[in-house]
């Protein structure tokens, strides 16, 4: 075999999709968030769920999820292709096509959708469905290219899955699933904002309204204290209700007490001290708000396992 053959060989079966291609459309690092929220939703709902139920729910959670992660990569794929964080999803990159994606999002939106209402109840089917529409046709097809309030709003999509939860086990939404709603949706614009702060360049080039582009970075610094602080009340609020307990009240107070003083130094940067620490502190505080809202819904978990065990 001459090297040219080889190296053909070689270039067409980089090219060639792979069962882990298949599993980074569905986006499996977002994934993850939605699973875990949607799981305390159904965990701390005051309704007990057989744990076959209960797994059938999570599970098609998921993967109702997952439909969203491939129908917001196969139409995000021209965005996708410009910025070099995404430019080697499967489908930019060219190891899916375009159609395999769109026709697996719609595959697994029906599947998972239809095997919810199943399992639990249709109302939870329903909500879950209506966030799949609101991830892919709302906040990617609309919403991502034409407002830089596109994290503000398009923020409900990724605030749904606790409520779902809630709502397959106890057929009906309360204040409860409300509040985590609002902690996800209020939490989403400083996370999004503090990662624009030092990826600019990337959503300019692929022509994404995100605010650093349409307003500038002072005006995204001041928003990410604004959203922070509104923020703060709906964390501890949750905190008063039948859900949490003592763990969730320390936790939520000491993590939004960090937050808050991280949005404030955010807030009071110039660009010049931040290129000249290459962004430390944006990436600090970008870091920090991934476990906040892990934590906090920890914490909710922690003091459910304390009620069921009759301590707290």
């Amino acid at each position: 075999m001459t090297d040219l053959t080889t190296n053909t060989t070689a270039k067409a079966a980089e090219g060639e999709a792979r069962f882990g291609d298949y599993v980074q459309l569905l986006k499996p690092r977002v994934m993850s968030l939605v699973v875990f929220t949607a799981l305390v939703g159904l965990l701390v709902a005051p309704v007990p769920v057989d744990p076959m139920i209960g797994f059938t729910a999570i599970l098609f959670i998921a993967l109702g999820a997952g439909a969203s992660g491939a129908l917001n990569m196969w139409y995000d794929a021209d965005i996708d292709r410009v910025m070099r964080r995404t430019a080697r999803r499967p489908v930019p990159a060219g190891r899916v096509e375009a159609g395999e994606a769109l026709s697996l999002g719609l595959w697994l939106s029906a599947i998972s959708v239809a095997m919810l209402g199943l399992a639990t109840n249709w109302m939870a089917a329903g909500l879950l469905a209506f966030t799949i529409f609101f991830y892919a046709v709302v906040y990617t097809m609309w919403l991502k290219r034409a407002t830089p309030q596109n994290i503000v709003i398009g923020g409900a999509a990724g605030a749904f899955p606790p409520m779902v939860g809630w709502v397959a086990a106890t057929g009906s939404v309360s204040l409860e699933a409300l509040l985590m709603f609002g902690l996800i949706f209020m939490w989403t614009p400083p996370h999004f904002w503090a990662l624009a702060l030092f990826m600019k360049s990337d959503y300019h080039e692929a022509r994404v309204p995100m605010l650093t582009v349409t307003h500038g970075r002072a005006e995204t610094r001041r928003q990410i204290l604004i959203y922070t602080v509104l923020l703060v009340p709906v964390a501890l609020g949750l905190g008063f209700t039948s859900v949490a307990g003592p763990v969730y009240l320390a936790a939520a107070l000491v993590l939004n007490a960090v937050f808050l003083k991280g949005a404030w130094d955010i807030w009071r940067r110039d660009e010049a001290a931040a290129e000249a620490d290459g962004y430390a502190t944006e990436k600090r505080v970008f870091r920090f708000s991934l476990y906040y809202l892990f934590l906090h819904f920890g914490a909710l978990l922690v003091d459910a396992g304390l009620r069921s065990w009759g301590i707290a």
